[in-house]
C-alpha cells in the first residue's frame, strides 16, 4: 500500500509527461522514497485502483478536450488538490477544461525544461515539501543592495515568502534576533557572495548559524571574484562579467532565471535534510525510553510503540511552527485516520524569545495536538501518558 499516489491525467501526447515523472523520482530520492512502494504514480484507468487513505495529489495536462475529465472531476470533489497545467503553444481558457478553469495552474515554459517548479508544486500538494516557501537573502549592502532588492521582488512573485533584512523588520524591533528567526524558518538561504561578503561579521554569523541549522545554501559569486574556502560548502552558481548591470547593479534575465530555477531545486533538498535530521533525534530519543519506532506513514507521520503498548504518531515539522502548522499536522491525522494524539517535533534552536511563549501557550490552548521540542522528546513523551 502507497502512502503517496501521484495522478497524472489529461493529454498523453505530450513530453513533458515523462520529463515530470523523471524529475520527481529524482525529488523522491532526496526524501527517501522509493516509487512502487511509498509512492505510486497513476494514469487514466489506474486511478480507480487508487487507494483512497493515501495522500494524493494529480496533475492535468490541457489539450485533449474530454480527456479523464470524469476521473479529475471526482479526485476534485474527494477533495485531492489537481493542477492545470499547459505547455507552450497552449493557453488556458482554450486548452483546459471548463470545470478546472477555476484551480489555479502551471504554465510549463523552456526555462525550466526539467518542470521543477511543477513537481515542486505537485510534491506540496500531498504534503511530502510544507506549503510555506520560504527564503533568507544574505548579502552585503554596499556590494548588493541592487541584486538583493531583485530578487526579492522575483522570487515573491514565485511564491516565495523572502527575508530581506531592508524590508522586513519593523521599527523597534530587535534586528539580529528577528533576523535570525526568520533564517531558522527559510528552507534555502541565498548567498550573494561578493568580493567583501566574507570579511562581515554579520554574513559570517547569518552563514554559520544556516550551517547549523542544516539550510542548504545557493552561493551565487559575483563576477571576478574568487570565493573564500569560507563559503565552499554551499551549492554555487558562477556570474560571468556580462551577468551583472554596471549602470544599475541588477541581475540580467538569464542569469536570474538560473537562479530562481536553483532555489526551487534546492529547496527540496533542505527540506529532506532537515526532516531527516529531526526524525534521527527522535529515534534516537524514543530507544532511551525504549520506545519502539515502527516505520512511516502518510504526510511524513513516524508511527512509535510506546513501552505500553500505546501507538502515537509523531510528525517532524521542518522550520517553525504556527497555529497553522498545528491545525494542518491534526488535519492529517484525521484524514489518514490515525488513533492516538498526533505529536509535532521542532527543532527550537534559534526560535526568538517570544516565538517560543507563544507556541507554549498554542500548546496549552490546543488540544487536539501537541508541540513537542525534538531536544525533550524522551522526557516530554513520558509525561503526555505515551
Amino acid at each position: 500500500m502507497s502512502l503517496y499516489e501521484i495522478v497524472i491525467l489529461g493529454d498523453d501526447r505530450h513530453s513533458e509527461r515523462a520529463r515530470l515523472k523523471t524529475t520527481l523520482v529524482e525529488m523522491l530520492q532526496d526524501l527517501d522514497l522509493q516509487l512502487g512502494r511509498e509512492v505510486t504514480f497513476r494514469e487514466h484507468a489506474d486511478v480507480q485502483n487508487r487507494d483512497n487513505k493515501a495522500a494524493t495529489g494529480c496533475v492535468y495536462f490541457g489539450g485533449a478536450p474530454g480527456n479523464d475529465i470524469a476521473i479529475v472531476e471526482r479526485l476534485i470533489y474527494d477533495g485531492h488538490p489537481v493542477i492545470p497545467v499547459i505547455c507552450d503553444g497552449q493557453t488556458f481558457d482554450a486548452d483546459i477544461p471548463e470545470s478546472l478553469r477555476p484551480l489555479n495552474g502551471v504554465k510549463v515554459h523552456s526555462k525550466d525544461p526539467q518542470l521543477v517548479e511543477l513537481s515542486t508544486a505537485l510534491l506540496e500538494c500531498v504534503g511530502l515539501l510544507r506549503r510555506q516557501r520560504r527564503v533568507f537573502i544574505s548579502y552585503r549592502r554596499t556590494e548588493a543592495r541592487r541584486a538583493a532588492q531583485q530578487l526579492h521582488d522575483e522570487l515573491a512573485a514565485k511564491g516565495f515568502d523572502v527575508f530581506l533584512d531592508t524590508h522586513d523588520i519593523r521599527p523597534a524591533e530587535p534586528f539580529q534576533d528577528v533576523l535570525f528567526h526568520r533564517l531558522c524558518d527559510s528552507d534555502v538561504m541565498v548567498m550573494l557572495d561578493t568580493p567583501s561578503y566574507a570579511a562581515s561579521r554579520w554574513t559570517q554569523l547569518e552563514l554559520g548559524r544556516a550551517l547549523a541549522k542544516e539550510i542548504h545554501i545557493l552561493r551565487v559569486v559575483w563576477p571576478d571574484h574568487t570565493p573564500s574556502p569560507l563559503t565552499s560548502m554551499s551549492q554555487t552558481l558562477f556570474l560571468a562579467g556580462g551577468d551583472i548591470s554596471s549602470a544599475t547593479g541588477e541581475i540580467n534575465s538569464g542569469a536570474l532565471d538560473q537562479i530562481l530555477l536553483a532555489v526551487e531545486r534546492i529547496r527540496s533538498r533542505s527540506i529532506a535534510v532537515r526532516y531527516r535530521s529531526i526524525a534521527g533525534k527522535l529515534r534516537a530519543d524514543m530507544a532511551r525510553i525504549n520506545a519502539k519506532v515502527e516505520g512511516r506513514g502518510a504526510h511524513g507521520a513516524i508511527a512509535i510503540e510506546m513501552m505500553n503498548q500505546k501507538k502515537v504518531w509523531a510528525y517532524p515539522v521542518v522550520g517553525i511552527p504556527t497555529a497553522e502548522t498545528l491545525h494542518d499536522v491534526a488535519e492529517k491525522a484525521s484524514m489518514s485516520e490515525q488513533s492516538g494524539l498526533p505529536i509535532l517535533v521542532y527543532d527550537h534552536v534559534g526560535i526568538h524569545d517570544a516565538w517560543a511563549t507563544h507556541l507554549k501557550w498554542l500548546d496549552a490552548q490546543i488540544q487536539c495536538v501537541r508541540a513537542v521540542k525534538v531536544s525533550d522528546a524522551a522526557y516530554d513523551f513520558v509525561n503526555l501518558g505515551c
